[in-house]
């Protein structure tokens, strides 16, 4: 009786030129039969930004810890003019 848990990149979505929705799959295998399986999914942005008195601070998203084919496509369109619009679009939500 073997029992595997793999977790697989089921979908990845860009919204907005610049939001990758990610949704992964958790599988739970016994003899090679599926017994479980759960969804995660999170958004990825260029950034995260933060804005103390007039000053705006983008750090940039660490994507080492994402699949290769999420990196692959973030970098791909992550273009310097993706972020220059991103970083305008979040510095113009203030409220």
């Amino acid at each position: 009786m073997a029992i595997e848990k793999q977790t697989i990149v089921e979908k990845i979505e860009v919204v907005n030129q610049w939001s990758i929705q990610v949704a992964q799959d958790t599988v739970i295998t016994e003899d090679n039969s599926e017994i479980g399986r759960s969804r995660h999914r999170h958004v990825l942005a260029p950034f995260s930004s933060s804005k103390d008195g007039d000053t705006w601070t983008h750090t940039a998203t660490d994507i080492s810890g994402e699949a290769t084919e999420v990196q692959a496509i973030a970098n791909a369109v992550w273009t310097d003019t993706v972020k220059a619009n991103y970083r305008t679009f979040v510095e113009s939500q203030e409220v």
